[in-house]
């Protein structure tokens, strides 16, 4: 279970890392200010989460140790994240297709006549065959800073465009507080993780990502859906039992801005409350010297069960595909050489 800590002492600890790096850390790397009292500090003697290949300062993957999260500004370009943009657009109005891609729509908005089809698709999942949009997860300066986590060695694993929608009015926009190694088959988990990047201005109004620094350090804990009146989407899953004391940091974030973080930090975000669409883009990466798991008799089997589920409705009584074979099909590498993954 997640190790449990006084609120005062966890705020404190917080507000004193984010202060200390927000005087230290270059250009480039920006982390959330406090009025906190700034105090000395000594770096560890090993670093677990990060590897050492000089693209991280000594600040910034202490930062990463503490808080499981590092926000890097402007790291993608606006072209690039326009032309992201108006593939998805694409893809929405059935112009392309492609393989293996996975539409997602709001539970609230699915069966709606007024919407259009873009307005109807709130992500768009496992785009590997869709060049234009994969080109994301190749940029060297994403996989710069990926590499800092994986290794050289590195494949996509998970693809996601995120079109989050004004909230309908029944809270169905928001994503509960998860830990993304709940739905991977994958490890060891320190050897994954997920660069987001916002396509636009983000901020608590439309729906920003929260995190709660540090519990990175903690176990996968047990993952449900939530019990929300107005129902949940689905796979949506939530932490069943976290310590709702703990500090949290909501990430506003520009167009371009970039945030890299562990899969076993606890994160969602909250409804959108703007009439617009908050777009993101996202890939999560392993290093291929990553190994499959058997979940059976473990809280992921949830997951399992229900990624069966939509391949038996997408490919009919004929699959016979296992979870790891599932995973297998839908990762692809960017860099170095495919080990294991």
């Amino acid at each position: 279970m997640q190790s449990r800590t006084e609120p005062g002492t966890a705020v404190r600890r917080l507000q004193h890392l984010l202060r200390h790096l927000e005087l230290r850390t270059g250009a480039g790397f920006t982390a959330v200010s406090t009025s906190a009292q700034v105090h000395s500090a000594s770096l560890p003697a090993k670093f677990c989460y990060t590897l050492d290949n000089g693209v991280l300062s000594p600040e910034q993957r202490w930062f990463y140790e503490e808080s499981g999260f590092l926000l890097v500004k402007s790291l993608v370009s606006h072209e690039d994240l326009d032309c992201f943009r108006k593939q998805f657009e694409r893809i929405c109005k059935k112009e392309v297709s492609v393989p293996g891609l996975i539409i997602m729509r709001d539970i609230a908005m699915a069966k709606s006549e007024y919407v259009t089809a873009e307005t109807s698709v709130t992500k768009i999942q496992d785009f590997i065959c869709d060049e234009e949009l994969f080109r994301y997860c190749c940029l060297p300066q994403i996989l710069k800073y990926v590499e800092c986590f994986t290794g050289p060695n590195i494949m996509a694993m998970h693809t996601m465009l995120i079109n989050k929608p004004p909230d309908p009015g029944k809270m169905t926009s928001r994503h509960p507080m998860h830990q993304d190694l709940h739905y991977f088959p994958f490890r060891p988990a320190n050897h994954v993780v997920c660069a987001w990047t916002a396509m636009e201005h983000i901020d608590r109004n439309n729906g920003c990502l929260v995190v709660l620094p540090g519990t990175h350090k903690g176990s996968l804990m047990q993952h449900d859906y939530p019990n929300w009146e107005g129902g949940v989407n689905k796979m949506y899953h939530g932490v069943q039992d976290y310590d709702l004391s703990l500090p949290r940091v909501h990430l506003v974030m520009e167009k371009g801005d970039t945030v890299f973080f562990h899969p076993l930090l606890i994160h969602g975000s909250g409804m959108n409350r703007t009439e617009g669409f908050r777009k993101a883009i996202s890939c999560h990466y392993a290093s291929s010297d990553c190994h499959y798991i058997d979940v059976q008799g473990t809280s992921q089997e949830i997951i399992e069960k229900e990624a069966k589920e939509l391949a038996l409705k997408r490919y009919g009584a004929d699959i016979t595909a296992s979870f790891q074979d599932f995973w297998m099909f839908k990762a692809r590498l960017v860099q170095g050489q495919r080990i294991n993954l």
